[in-house]
């Protein structure tokens, strides 16, 4: 049996340069990968979110998330511009703060785990600035990747 390859940073040419990769050799796959978040609250600022002065916290922070996914390329240097064919951001109240799971898709030659993370740390972002005048010891926890499908790596799915 072939040994496999150790995997190696795909974001360098041979001599170190960073660079975008070239992905125009590889297949268009249908792909999607959910990411998450989760903002530290305490119980007062929680039980203030309904109250919010400047709007809905949590529906302020689904659009940012979406708008964000839409914009990643413009603020991770060698992602692909990306045409997303769905975007979907939650922010839900749960106990000790509020957890965001943001989802893209699209039908493309590279998978969109930046999108989904872009799209969960821009709506945390946006969780705290809408309730930090009420606490500015608010944490913003656990950005991660959750499951990815499509592509030439495969599925992934975080172990619990």
């Amino acid at each position: 049996m072939p040994k496999k390859a150790k995997p190696q940073l795909s974001h360098y040419d041979a001599s170190g340069q960073a660079r975008m990769v070239d992905v125009s050799a590889k297949q268009a796959t249908n792909r999607s990968a959910t990411a998450s978040a989760f903002v530290e609250l305490s119980a007062s600022v929680l039980a203030a979110l309904p109250a919010n002065p400047k709007g809905n916290p949590l529906e302020v922070a689904r659009f940012a998330g979406i708008q964000a996914a839409k914009r990643t390329s413009e603020l991770i240097p060698m992602c692909h511009p990306l045409p997303l064919t769905h975007v979907d951001v939650e922010a839900d109240v749960v106990a000790g703060g509020v957890r965001i799971r943001a989802t893209a898709a699209t039908t493309g030659q590279t998978g969109v785990e930046m999108e989904a993370l872009t799209a969960a740390s821009v709506a945390a972002l946006t969780v705290y600035d809408m309730t930090k005048a009420l606490d500015k010891s608010i944490v913003i926890r656990a950005v991660q990747l959750e499951q990815k499908s499509g592509g030439k790596s495969g599925d992934y799915t975080r172990k619990k």
